[in-house]
């Protein structure tokens, strides 16, 4: 099948001839949309760059919501793309790691693919072992999305819409989602997560960007600077479930409550790296259920360049993913192969197996409630 030129030719000169979505810009920033391809089914795709004043970007493909491209500044000024994606739509249909996607409708992992609820257990399709892993065999990741530009004064939105139907991946219920991008002026890129369903059932969405503050290709993220608001982690069994503990990070490789290096205990002779290959962990965050501007929760140190992320949330719990599954056989944007831990990915959510634990906090929603969920990603510059 004939693939659309690759992003980098998109962001260079068909950039100029890009029409801007719904016939809108403001002086503050604008939103363009242009053609991503079709899928086999002939399904058209489509990428929208939104950008504001300071020149900050973020590319999004309506094929699973995905983050292709987010440039911010260095301490410089300079402009560089901060996470891991493709070039076309062939490498987001090809893709097994999630890169920028949407997950859902249950991201990370259920045990044993199935979940009791009133009664009555739910079997879901089984991707990873014996257990379903971020939605199961294709999940909101492998969708083609409706899109909505929204124009604005201060920032330029993205509205994602899909229905995930009853039934879907063993998931009840017929679920109507929502997922907003909105890149403000400020550099923050929030996104806002909405649901409602006409059936008992659980949900957890979460973005899967993988970051690498120095730019792809610039090596492994080992020495970025990790601060995490979080005194307890969930540790996990050899599948990588939840075993329903808490367990405190004081004394453990997971203690990230002052700034430290996130290669500094990466390959610790202990028990809970081992299993992960390094860190694959929920960390229970410290507050959660806060007004909808969230509480900050990470804050991450590229030295070389003076990048600094941080991560405000409205729920409980944080995935830490350092790439150790990253093998180097994916080629990326440029023809970049991303190699282990070359990135890391910080996915705001419930734990992991919640639908299983009664004592994690409940994503549970029922009919006539309404799911709602925040996460932000600040980013910023230390000078030297």
């Amino acid at each position: 099948m004939k693939r659309l030129p690759l992003w980098i030719t998109i962001t260079g000169a068909i950039l100029m001839t890009m029409m801007t979505a719904n016939g809108a810009a403001t002086k503050s920033g604008s939103i363009t949309k242009s053609s991503f391809g079709k899928t086999p089914d002939g399904e058209p795709v489509d990428l929208y760059l939104l950008k504001n004043k300071n020149g900050v970007e973020v590319a999004i493909t309506t094929y699973g919501g995905a983050v292709v491209s987010l440039k911010v500044s260095d301490r410089n000024g300079k402009l560089g793309d901060v996470v891991l994606g493709y070039d076309s739509l062939e490498g987001y249909e090809n893709d097994k790691a999630y890169l920028g996607a949407i997950v859902g409708r249950y991201a990370n992992r259920i045990a044993h693919a199935q979940f009791i609820l009133d009664g009555k257990t739910y079997t879901l399709a089984k991707n990873n072992g014996e257990n379903s892993l971020h939605g199961g065999i294709k999940g909101f990741n492998k969708k083609v999305w409706t899109a909505k530009a929204i124009p604005g004064k201060y920032d330029q939105s993205l509205e994602l819409s899909y229905l995930s139907k009853d039934g879907e991946e063993g998931f009840p219920g017929n679920l109507k989602v929502t997922v907003t991008y909105m890149l403000m002026d400020s550099n923050k890129l929030r996104i806002e997560y909405s649901a409602t369903t006409d059936k008992k059932t659980v949900v957890n969405l979460t973005n899967h960007s993988y970051f690498n503050l120095a730019g792809p290709g610039s090596g492994d993220i080992l020495g970025h600077i990790l601060q995490i608001e979080a005194d307890k982690f969930t540790p996990v069994d050899s599948n990588l479930i939840p075993t329903g503990e808490l367990r405190d990070v004081a004394g453990t490789p997971f203690d990230f409550r002052k700034p430290t290096a996130i290669g500094g205990r990466i390959d610790s002779d202990d028990e809970q790296i081992k299993l992960g290959g390094g860190y694959d962990h929920n960390f229970v965050l410290r507050s959660w259920e806060k007004p909808s501007g969230g509480t900050p929760v990470a804050r991450v140190v590229e030295r070389k360049s003076g990048r600094v992320l941080e991560v405000w949330t409205t729920l409980p719990g944080m995935q830490l993913y350092t790439g150790n599954f990253l093998d180097g056989t994916t080629k990326g944007k440029g023809g970049i192969a991303y190699t282990r831990r070359s990135a890391f990915c910080l996915e705001t959510q419930y734990y992991p197996n919640s639908p299983n634990q009664p004592k994690f906090p409940s994503p549970v929603l029922r009919p006539g409630e309404h799911y709602h969920a925040m996460t932000l990603y600040k980013f910023s510059v230390e000078k030297q």
